[in-house]
């Protein structure tokens, strides 16, 4: 098979053709979506935390200094908010907004999380169990980070059903080549989204809580502030990143492991530690599988040099099933101890939220292993038809 993300067989299953790029080089020209694909877990490591890549090049270059035509002025809302988030920005002012949004996004934030996201699981464990089934898509994977992140942001319970659509069409800009419908959608929910945060902020400056946004609002170091756009990014980034990976990770996981019976007994029988598991599951299938850097100066790869202006995609999927890392990287294992997976990133863009990520992982993983013992899957799924953010449609699932 070949690579091409907008084939459903290639996006049901990509890695075959992960394989063929791997044993073919280090750096691939692709024309379709003009970047060069890099496979080999080396140096998607390496490259992560290579400086002389970025998520922009707007620090350093016009978009005419860099070969590039700038965005349509129609798509603007998308990008104003696109590009004031700390993801796709580079020092300083990555440096500033990660140091500020960390103050607020601390370790001890996340731990008193805990009882809050093991409360929520179960709740949504038990709805399933009650109904006898369903899906875990729609029922369990989605409405749990969705419901922690609106929590720690403040959103009050009445808005959080908008939350997850905007997500969706904002992220389908993150997709290769998307379309007009495509970047109407997301500038729509952009203009909503932004709309609506700057009225909470509004709020929240005049009658603080103990929300994230109210830490945002109160974080300054040295006289550094987060502006009210870089306010609005940050929150956007951190709901479309806090439950984007999360939903993916536990829907694609439970498809895995339904396909892997000796290794979900071994886990339902407490024979493997639940924080390796979710590690692997990580691993097996992540649920971004390309991350893409602009190339800000020439780099060699292998016998391949890579100009700059040129856009680099980084093939995690491929990284995270690369041969020369992990002993039979396309066998599930649950028990796999050596395990440095690419899924959260490297380097200054490494997830912020991984933490988080984990903790509802665990609690979800383990409040379905415990109350729904003899879950199992009813129909196979569909995948949805969007590669870089990769996940199926839905899960459905009998108890």
């Amino acid at each position: 098979m070949e690579f091409d993300p907008w084939s459903p067989a290639f996006v049901a299953d990509p890695y075959p053709a992960y394989a063929g790029l791997r044993a073919r080089g280090r750096a691939h020209w692709f024309e379709p979506s003009r970047q060069w694909l890099v496979p080999h877990h080396a140096d998607v490591s390496a490259l992560l935390r290579d400086r002389r890549l970025g998520r922009t090049y707007r620090h350093r270059f016009t978009h005419e200094e860099f070969g590039r035509t700038p965005p349509p002025a129609e798509h603007e809302p998308f990008h104003v908010l696109n590009d004031h988030g700390m993801l796709d920005l580079e020092a300083p002012d990555h440096t500033r907004i990660r140091r500020l949004v960390s103050k607020a996004f601390t370790p001890r934030t996340v731990e008193a999380l805990a009882p809050v996201v093991a409360r929520l699981a179960e709740e949504l464990v038990d709805g399933l169990v009650a109904a006898g089934g369903g899906d875990l898509l729609a029922d369990v994977a989605e409405p749990l980070p969705v419901a922690v992140i609106a929590e720690m942001l403040g959103i009050p319970p009445a808005d959080r059903g908008l939350l997850r659509p905007w997500s969706a069409a904002i992220c389908g800009m993150f997709e290769l080549n998307p379309d007009e419908e495509t970047a109407r959608r997301a500038v729509a929910a952009s203009v909503e989204f932004s709309a609506y945060l700057r009225e909470l902020i509004a709020v929240r400056r005049t009658a603080p809580g103990e929300d994230l946004i109210s830490a945002l609002i109160a974080a300054y170091e040295e006289g550094d502030r987060l502006t009210e756009q870089e306010m609005i990014s940050t929150c956007v980034l951190l709901l479309n990143a806090g439950h984007e990976a999360t939903v993916n990770t536990t829907a694609n996981g439970w498809w895995t492991l339904f396909r892997h019976p000796g290794q979900l007994a071994a886990l339902r029988a407490g024979e493997v530690e639940l924080s390796t598991a979710v590690e692997e599951l990580l691993r097996y299938d992540t649920p971004l599988q390309m991350f893409e850097r602009w190339v800000l100066d020439d780099i060699e790869i292998g016998d391949v040099t890579v100009p700059r202006g040129s856009e680099v995609a980084l093939l995690f999927g491929s990284a995270n099933r690369d041969p020369a890392r992990f002993a039979r990287p396309d066998e599930l294992d649950l028990s796999r101890a050596d395990n440095p997976h690419v899924s959260f990133g490297a380097g200054i863009h490494y997830c912020l939220g991984a933490p988080l990520a984990r903790l509802e992982l665990a609690a979800s993983f383990g409040a379905l292993l415990r109350r729904a013992p003899r879950m199992r899957l009813l129909t196979e799924p569909a995948w949805r038809p969007g590669y870089v953010i990769r996940g199926v449609r839905e899960l459905r699932v009998e108890l």
